[in-house]
This record gives structure tokens, sequence and C-alpha cells, in this order.
């Protein structure tokens, strides 16, 4: 089993238009509704590779429902929390003729206190029993700063691999715990440590400054960039398969399901991250996000392009042997 938490999960709907013309009347060719937020998008995909994910957080309102409802139909296990709080609405828009996405995101509401202490119940109950935790995205207002922090210690106690996928001050306070992985963006690691990182040799150094904090391994997605993995002694640059994407929202959670689905497999990080690489082009050929097939998967792994890097290649950011 592994547990995926996510205090934002969303209704999400995605809208194909032909063309699309900002200040006037727009028709979808295609709509699609599902469940997604950054928790249940692991999930989806971590039960697509073969796993037993279990779904928790918190649910409310006839959005909250309808997301209950299609992801039971999955077979997904659910232990959310139910609460007052609507859960939120997101909708991708797809422009075919420009070929962009533009996500319009709803922010989630605020929970109460005895909401997360639900919550805490529920992983405290389910922890024991898991391969990996899995935490995702941004806590939702009413909660602790540091909910990410006593996740991970009880997964540390457990003796299960604890994944962070956070930004900010929520990865700060998790680092304390000493996760096994975390995984930002570029962008998110810039703005977690407060600076720019113009270059590889800075992203590198970045990641080397997160495992002196705590982190026992850090990889960074960059977009169409390549990827970078760092275990505390090597580096490994992955360069994704080139694919013509549909949709490439969730990408991110795939390949972070793709990750942890080999890691608790015992691979190292720089196998684990091919595997990661091919799930995250895998969800961008479909229109929901969180949606892959295990056999585009497959497939596309044998695209995947992974480089051990020497010490060398990075002036003072250290690196593997």
């Amino acid at each position: 089993m592994i547990l995926c938490i996510g205090t934002t999960p969303a209704a999400q709907r995605v809208m194909v238009f032909r063309r699309l013309t900002v200040d006037a009347v727009n028709r979808a060719g295609t709509t699609l509704d599902g469940a997604a937020g950054k928790a249940v998008n692991v999930a989806k995909v971590l039960q697509a590779l073969g796993e037993q994910p279990v779904a928790v957080g918190f649910l409310g309102g006839e959005t909250g429902e309808r997301l209950r409802a299609w992801l039971g139909a999955r077979g997904i296990e659910l232990d959310f929390v139910n609460v007052a709080a609507r859960t939120r609405q997101c909708l991708t828009v797809i422009d075919e003729s420009a070929g962009t996405t533009t996500e319009l995101v709803e922010e989630s509401q605020a929970v109460t206190a005895a909401d997360y202490e639900a919550l805490m119940g529920v992983i405290r109950r389910r922890v024991p029993g898991c391969r990996a935790v899995v935490m995702s995205g941004t806590i939702a207002a009413g909660g602790p700063g540091d909910l990410y922090f006593h996740c991970t210690k009880l997964a540390r106690e457990a003796g299960v691999l604890a994944v962070v996928d956070a930004q900010g001050a929520a990865l700060v306070e998790a680092l304390k715990a000493g996760p096994g992985l975390v995984k930002p963006n570029r962008s998110e690691l810039g703005a977690t440590l407060e600076r720019e990182l113009k270059d590889e040799a800075a992203i590198c150094a970045a990641m080397r400054e997160l495992c002196e904090r705590g982190a026992e391994r850090v990889v960074v997605t960059a977009g169409k960039e390549p990827i970078l993995a760092f275990d505390g002694r090597a580096f490994w640059r992955v360069q994704a398969p080139r694919i013509d994407a549909v949709n490439p929202i969730g990408s991110g959670d795939a390949f972070t399901a793709g990750l942890v689905w080999r890691l608790v497999r015992g691979e190292d990080l720089g196998e684990a991250c091919r595997w990661a690489a091919a799930a995250g082009a895998a969800n961008a050929l479909n229109l929901m996000a969180g949606e892959v097939k295990r056999e585009d998967v497959e497939r596309l792994v044998q695209q995947v392009a992974v480089e051990k890097l020497a010490s060398r290649s990075f002036t003072g950011a250290g690196g593997g042997d």
C-alpha cells in the first residue's frame, strides 16, 4: 500500500477548443470531467502501474461527492475526511490551433483545526501498513505549516519511504524530519531557497543544500529541460522522451508516481528516474491529468536517456563518482 496525502483535491474539467478567442463565445468540441489534484493524480497513476494506493485528504460538498464517486468507480481506496468546505473545481482549457494549455485553478477553501486533527488520525493509522508515504501540493488554509514534517516523521519512525512534492515553508519544515526524497521543480526549488537558479551547476548546488538540510535524495524537474537527480553521492541527468503532448497538466504528479513505483522495488535513483520520466510523458498523451496507460510507460521508457554525471561536471556543486 502507498499512502497518497494531499489536502487540496479537485474536480477537474478539461475543455478542448479548435480555436479559442478571448472575449468571445467559444464552443468546446470535447469536454471531460474527472478527479484530480496532485495527490489524487499520484494515486491514479500508481494504480495504473499496478500498485495499491490509498488517497487521503479532505472532501466536501457536491464536488467532493462527485470526486468520491469517480475515484470509487476506478477502484481506488479512499480514506478522506469529510469537511464542510466545498472541494474546489479546476478547469483545463486546450486551444488546438495555438497548441496551448491553460489551467484555471480555484483556490481551496479553509478547513478547521479539528479537520486536520481527524486527518492526522487517519495518517497515524495508515502509515504502519504502507510501503511509502507521498505528500503532494500545498497545505489547505487553516492547516499547520509543519503538516508534512509530522507525516515525514511518522513515516521515518515506521521505516517507510517518505516522499515530499512541495515547495516553500512546507518543504523547508519537512526537511527537518529527513524525508527519503523531495521532488520540487526548478522554479519551486528557487522559490524555496529564495534565489535564482541560472544554470545546471546552480541547480545541483541547491540540490546538495537540500540534502545537507535533511533530504536523502532530491529530484528536480524542469518541464522539457533535463531532469536532475542527486542521492547524496551521485548526480544523474535524465532526458524525457520527445512526444506530441495532448495535455501536460499532471505530468509532474505522474513522474512522482513512477519514481515511487520503482524506488519501492529497490531500484537506484537513476533507474527510478528513467521510469518516472516515461510515466510523466505517458500522462501528457491523455486529455485528463493523472491518466496513464502502462503500455505507454513501458514503450516510452526505452526512449529515456539517463546519464550519470562526474563530479568535475559541476564546479562547487559536487557530484557522483
